[in-house]
């Protein structure tokens, strides 16, 4: 039941995906639920034959939502430098997939819980951690986003449900594959479970 209300709060991950948006990182995060909630919420797109276009409209928030490089780099840490520039760039795209397969489907199913916005942290002089809730009839589900600054723009590099980070969460997946494993082994991993979805 508990690993089943973590992957919940992880989907929520996408309906709040911080897009590419000047101004102060919360600003950024309420930008984008209001984007995201109008298109969850559009009349047209409410028929099961609208079900494609309405995935291929909260992929492009998606695609706004990471720093996709700073995401893998920090999931990998120390291995990142084992993978060769061809394989990092392949690690990247095939992360992004099983992270947006794995859920997409499940943010369809968003019914109007109450997110609320309550604090902004600094961390240092381009990262900050936005802190909100989720607030359902029966509990409240705390998400705090890791945030860094780059040319301008906020964007996440780690998500924090409930004092589980979604990058130290994969991190330890990995780093077991990696531990006796190769870069191409993770490779091929990642290929195979997007390929499977």
């Amino acid at each position: 039941m508990k690993k089943r209300f973590i992957v919940f709060s992880l989907l929520i991950i996408f309906i709040l995906s911080v897009p590419a948006y000047a101004g102060t990182p919360t600003v950024a995060v309420d930008k984008t639920v209001k984007r995201v909630l109008d298109v969850l919420r559009d009349p047209k797109l409410k028929s099961p034959a609208a079900k494609e276009i309405k995935k291929e409209k909260l992929r492009v928030i998606y695609k706004d939502m990471f720093d996709e490089m700073e995401f893998s780099r920090r999931t990998l840490t120390r291995n990142w430098k084992k993978f060769t520039p061809d394989q990092r760039k392949e690690f990247v795209n095939l992360f992004e997939q099983v992270l947006e397969r794995a859920y997409l489907d499940k943010i369809l199913d968003y019914s109007n819980e109450k997110i609320i916005f309550y604090k902004e942290d600094t961390l240092t002089d381009n990262q900050v951690e936005v802190q909100s809730k989720i607030v359902t009839a029966s509990k409240e589900i705390p998400i705090f986003y890791r945030m860094i600054l780059k040319d301008g723009t906020w964007k996440v590099y780690d998500v924090v449900v409930e004092n589980v980070s979604l990058v130290q969460n994969y991190r330890t997946q990995f780093n077991e594959i990696l531990a006796d494993g190769t870069p191409e082994q993770l490779l091929q991993t990642l290929r195979k479970k997007v390929k499977a979805q």
